[in-house]
């Protein structure tokens, strides 16, 4: 009877440690992030782990392997509360990795992008422009072979929301945002030969137009005025100008309006070079399927709607109408 006794003792004591491993919370003070690298052992993973004070003993973790089953996921992960064993078990399982944010909105260019990894703390902002004039064999197949590439992937790094590990590379957050727009360029019938023009067109209708319904309108005047030999005269293209060159100081002067660049349409016919931004799925469905119309001239008022003319009068009327509107 006391040899049972004690074994009765030996389980209690057993089976209150094992619930204590298991069941009751453990965390670290503050933030702490394990990175476990793909291929790494189940015994490995648990000493990490017990290391970085999120479990309390790798053994728990072996033995809810045998128990449960599963693979566990490599990535980086970050712990920031107390959590029993299973959870974080649950967390491997379920591959709930670290990623950071990086919204995309439509009508960003590339100085923007870069901007905004910065800011989330990914990569430098000077290395990701880098980057993106240096890949440019990232739009292989979206372009005609044998096509030549352009000076960077603008225009194609296609708005969305992406997360991204704390280490990812400028080259994978740019691989990550061309193959989101070779989705959508695929979802659309966007033939290859026809790409560079219409994404072009659809970067001057996304930073002209604000009300959806109105960006086909606006790529019809453009294409009526390409057909009649005029200017777009489009003052986003004349800041993205001054943007490559480095020498925009927040509005447009004169000078700028002089500028040799081929992005000039104020000095240039046709469509400029490249695109001037990452256009959104409307303005590239504008690009593809412009209005039919006899406008020529178009302007903004008051209300951000554009107001279309057919001719100069027309249009200098509605520019007056839009400048008396700006007045206090």
């Amino acid at each position: 009877m006391r040899a049972l006794g004690w074994l009765l003792a030996v389980c209690l004591v057993l089976a209150a440690l094992l619930g204590y491993v298991l069941l009751v919370p453990l965390g670290p003070a503050g933030e702490r992030f394990v990175d476990i690298a793909p291929g790494t052992s189940t015994e490995a993973i648990g000493a990490a782990l017990e290391r970085a004070g999120v479990i309390r003993s790798r053994y728990g973790l072996d033995l809810l392997r045998v128990v449960k089953g599963g693979r566990l996921k490599a990535g980086e992960y970050r712990f920031d509360h107390p959590a029993s064993l299973p959870e974080v078990y649950a967390r491997l399982r379920r591959g709930d990795v670290y990623t950071v944010a990086v919204s995309v909105p439509e009508g960003f260019n590339l100085f923007d992008i870069a901007t905004a990894v910065q800011l989330a703390g990914l990569a430098d902002r000077d290395a990701f422009l880098t980057a993106a004039r240096k890949h440019t064999e990232l739009l292989s197949g979206i372009l005609p072979a044998g096509a030549p590439l352009p000076a960077s992937l603008e225009g194609f790094l296609f708005p969305d929301t992406y997360r991204f590990s704390r280490h990812a590379t400028p080259e994978a957050m740019l691989g990550a945002m061309v193959r989101r727009f070779r989705v959508a360029a695929a979802g659309m019938g966007l033939r290859s030969a026809e790409t560079m023009r219409v994404v072009t067109m659809a970067s001057l209708v996304e930073k002209e137009v604000r009300v959806p319904a109105e960006r086909p309108l606006v790529a019809g005047v453009f294409e009526n005025r390409l057909r009649r030999g005029m200017p777009l005269e489009t003052d986003p293209t004349v800041i993205y100008a001054a943007l490559l060159e480095g020498r925009y100081r927040g509005a447009i002067y004169g000078t700028d309006l002089q500028s040799p660049s081929p992005y000039n349409t104020y000095r240039h016919r046709g469509l400029p070079p490249g695109p001037i931004c990452s256009p959104g799925l409307d303005a590239l469905r504008a690009a593809l399927h412009p209005a039919e119309t006899k406008y020529l001239y178009f302007v903004s008022d008051a209300a951000g709607h554009s107001r279309f003319s057919e001719d100069l009068g027309e249009h200098g009327r509605q520019v007056q109408a839009y400048r008396q509107a700006q007045q206090p």
